[in-house]
């Protein structure tokens, strides 16, 4: 995952553009909706990529992957 994958990811979760605090300008705020959101949202991303390179020889593994996604969602 590319650092441009992961901001758009954290705004897409809802944090607002990086703030200057204590002289610097990289902090992003977020509440800790947004922080769950976001982590969601990368355990996501990288459970498909997982999931793509294991169709390569198992679609059935694949399925389990993805299948994951689903039963978090659901606890």
């Amino acid at each position: 995952m590319t650092r441009d994958d992961i901001l758009r990811l954290a705004r897409e979760a809802g944090a607002g553009e990086p703030e200057s605090l204590y002289g610097r300008t990289d902090y992003v705020v977020m509440t800790w909706f947004e922080l769950e959101r976001f982590a969601a949202l990368v355990a996501a991303a990288e459970r498909e990529a997982c999931a793509d390179i294991a169709s390569t020889c198992c679609e059935g593994c694949a399925d389990d992957i993805r299948a994951r996604g689903k039963r978090e969602t659901q606890e």
